[in-house]
């Protein structure tokens, strides 16, 4: 229950239904629009949220459901129980138009069965008849037109006017000849008068050609006259004419007939129909500021997270400003809100985009809030808005607001949510500040829950001492003078009277006899909530800048485990590396040594050839050295070009390489291997591909990249993953395929409600290597599957 009648209105309930009435594609939808209602049932606004959310998913995911053709079934179906009664051919023509979206959108639902439950229900037991099509089918053409053989009739008939035409026309071209060349013909051709074919004569000579006169010019000097000869046949014309109208209605009505029985199941598609327009209208306006589904609890209770008013949010993105999201709850504990600060800090704003937002939901209408966010069911919602002043009632502003408060102490209970802007106002302060405490104890006693926006010290005070009520400020910047429009629960604000007429320009002398007509006490006490606000603020700046040095603390650890992770692995492949090295020179130098052995003992240890034998050996043991020693100390000329992504790179200091996956001003990504490492560009420098190629052949770990191509699987599922571990996942395995050199790669995301596949998409993006993604054949998982192919 609202209160009072206006409450919609105040709230700006009545602009958002603008919003989706504008949305809709029919009457019956925008009629549904208006006729929207605040729900108090858990079931039914869950229901509701559910349809519209699911909607906004297909929307979202750019579905192939097309919703184009609608039109007032309806009334086409209650003129066909009327016995006697037929439909013309537009009518025809609509129920036809509407049925094709129907059965349209039924098709769509049926191959993603189970995916959006909560639309399946809108057409529960809905059958496909497809025999209303087929006997419309048989009478109209795809314009929308009787068919010239809807009936055997109908087709004798026009092949008979046909005829005749030819037979008028022909002799009306002999007649127009013989008169052209009697001079008695005007100037012009032939021409209709009066549904007949005429010809123009001089009014002079209307007495040599005999016929009926028809028409003449506005000047009189032309007459329209058909011929005698023809006039027989023009009669005949007509009287065919006559008989096509005739068969046309006959035909129209014994199809009208033939749809009568379906007139149950035709009033079923038009309500089918009209709840689909609805909540596609809801999805669409839900799209436009960035509604989410908030969780829906049975409690009377909120907690909203990053939540902007949606009116505010629509006209701030036409001027390209942000709105600062509002972070507010209500419960068992805090169940009454005092707001206050600065004017025009934004209050008011805060108390409505409260009262808005709960009566949307409780409408059945995504909210522009975080996901996280908890909203309940509060079965009444008062509010005081404005000033309901009324010369005709004899009502001034105080007593408007006094009746309201007595109808909110009267009608309130826990399950109630009251909005009072201002409270307390209208009178004198004296009197009004007591009065509003007084009511506001008593909503408290009775455990109602509600926001107030107030500038009343001792209401600030009230709040503060009572269980139940809670202080709640919006914070101003003290040196810029500028409130910040940020709702920070816990402490009062003050007003700012003084310092915003002295910011404004206020005469001195006029603030001086303020504040000393204001008193020591209170002065005193402004002062105390200024400085308590300034110390709020400094708080609020230096959290906001711990909050931003910790995640630079944490990206700098997170970098830095990277770097020890690829030093620990380099270093594993290094040792690796020297090992197998090793083993090779200890291998050639026993072979070399056995050899040499083997000649001395052929050569029966001849002094002479032994000698020589051992001067070869040490050679080559010194020219292995060496090559090996140059092989170390040999470097790759660099490329002078700037590195761009994609490039290969080598470390300075290595002989490692890597290509450049991303470039961060001056850090690089690069993949190392199976690695990905972050590197300053002064510790590398950039080769060519050949290069790189070669260098890749020759290090100790191209077997193991080798093992890694023939191990590799080019297809990953990611069914069943969060969000954020499936995007983790496609980044690790992207790198590994775009290094292995892989054409394309297989990802399996499922379909859902079709949010993985979105944001996988979305991801792949930022990726220069990925070519085109694609959707696997429909037979095969169809866009439950995508293909990624590389460059």
């Amino acid at each position: 229950m609202l209160y009072p009648e206006n409450c919609l209105e105040r709230l700006g309930f009545n602009e958002v239904r603008q919003h989706i009435h504008k949305h809709c594609l029919s009457v019956m939808g925008q009629q549904m629009v208006a006729k929207m209602q605040v729900m108090n049932k858990f079931d039914q606004i869950n229901k509701f949220l559910r349809q519209t959310y699911e909607f906004k998913s297909i929307l979202v995911n750019q579905e192939t459901l097309q919703i184009s053709t609608f039109f007032d079934i309806k009334s086409l179906a209650n003129k066909i129980t009327v016995e006697g009664t037929y439909l013309i051919e537009d009518e025809l023509h609509q129920i036809y138009a509407s049925l094709q979206t129907v059965f349209s959108v039924l098709r769509f639902f049926e191959e993603r069965k189970e995916v959006y439950p909560s639309l399946e229900a809108l057409f529960e037991h809905l059958p496909v008849e497809k025999n209303i099509l087929k006997k419309i089918e048989t009478v109209l053409d795809p314009k929308g037109k009787i068919k010239p053989n809807a009936s055997p009739t109908l087709q004798q008939i026009i092949g008979d006017i046909s005829k005749a035409e030819q037979d008028v026309r022909k002799r009306m071209d002999s007649i127009y000849k013989q008169a052209l060349s009697n001079n008695w013909a005007a100037d012009g051709s032939l021409t209709i008068r009066d549904g007949r074919m005429c010809i123009p004569v001089l009014a002079e000579n209307k007495r040599k050609l005999k016929g009926f006169i028809h028409d003449e010019s506005a000047s009189g000097q032309t007459v329209y006259i058909e011929p005698e000869e023809v006039f027989t046949l023009n009669n005949r014309l007509r009287d065919l004419e006559f008989d096509k109208r005739r068969e046309i209605i006959k035909i129209l009505i014994a199809l009208t007939s033939e749809l009568r029985p379906y007139t149950p199941l035709l009033l079923s598609y038009h309500g089918f129909l009209t709840k689909l327009d609805f909540v596609r209208a809801k999805a669409l306006f839900a799209i436009d500021v960035e509604a989410e589904m908030p969780v829906l609890i049975r409690e009377s209770k909120l907690k909203l997270i990053n939540a902007t008013h949606p009116l505010l949010y629509l006209s701030f993105r036409e001027d390209k400003k942000i709105v600062v999201p509002l972070n507010i709850h209500i419960n068992d504990n805090l169940r009454i809100v005092v707001v206050s600060g600065p004017n025009a800090g934004g209050k008011s704003v805060c108390m409505k985009t409260v009262g808005l937002l709960q009566i949307m939901v409780q409408s059945g209408l995504l909210i522009p809030v975080h996901e996280s966010s908890e909203v309940g069911i509060f079965d009444q919602i008062f509010a005081d808005i404005g000033d309901d002043q009324s010369i005709e009632s004899d009502l001034s502003t105080y007593s408007a607001h006094l009746i309201k408060m007595k109808y909110f102490v009267a009608h309130s209970t826990p399950k109630s949510l009251f909005l009072i802007d201002e409270f307390g106002t209208g009178t004198d302060p004296q009197f009004g500040g007591p009065m509003a405490e007084a009511v506001l104890e008593v909503l408290n006693n009775k455990k109602v829950r509600g926001v107030i926006t107030t500038h009343y010290s001792n209401l600030k005070l009230f709040a503060g001492n009572t269980p139940g009520l809670e202080n709640a400020s919006m914070l101003f910047d003290n040196d810029k003078m500028k409130p910040m429009y940020i709702l920070e629960i816990g402490n009062p604000g003050s007003s700012y009277a003084f310092e915003i007429a002295q910011n404004i320009g206020l005469q001195p002398e006029v603030l001086k006899l303020a504040r000393e007509k204001t008193g020591t006490n209170q002065n005193r006490i402004d002062s105390l909530l200024v400085d308590l606000e300034r110390e709020k603020k400094q708080i609020y700046d230096t959290k906001l800048h711990l909050s931003n040095q910790q995640n630079k603390v944490k990206n700098l650890v997170t970098e830095n485990e990277k770097l020890k992770e690829f030093l620990d692995e380099n270093k594993k492949v290094l040792i690796k590396a020297a090992k197998l090295e090793a083993q090779s020179i200890i291998k050639n130098a026993n072979k070399l040594v056995e050899n040499t052995i083997a000649e001395i003992k052929d050569k029966q240890a001849d002094k002479t050839v032994t000698k020589q034998l051992r001067q070869n050996l040490q050679k080559e043991l010194i020219d292995n050295q060496v090559w090996e020693e140059k092989k170390v100390v040999e470097k790759i000329n660099p490329i002078n070009s700037p590195i761009e992504v994609g490039d290969w790179v080598q470390l300075n200091s290595s002989e490692t390489t890597g290509q450049v996956l991303e470039i961060n001003r001056d850090n690089l990504v690069i993949a190392l291997g199976d690695l990905r490492s972050v590197l300053k560009k002064n510790r590398v420098y950039k080769i060519s591909n050949k290069q790189a190629k070669k260098v890749v052949q020759n290090n100790s770990y191209s077997g193991s990249i080798s093992e890694a191509i023939s191990s590799f699987n080019a297809e990953l599922d990611l069914r069943g993953m969060r969000g954020d571990d499936a995007l983790h996942e496609v980044e690790r395995y992207l790198d590994k395929s775009i290094m292995l050199g892989f054409p394309f790669i297989k990802l399996i995301h499922g379909k859902g409600d079709g949010i993985l596949r979105k944001l996988i998409r979305e991801y792949l993006k930022k990726y220069r290597q990925v070519n085109r993604v694609e959707d696997e054949h429909a037979d095969r998982g169809g866009d439950g599957i995508t293909y990624v192919y590389f460059n």
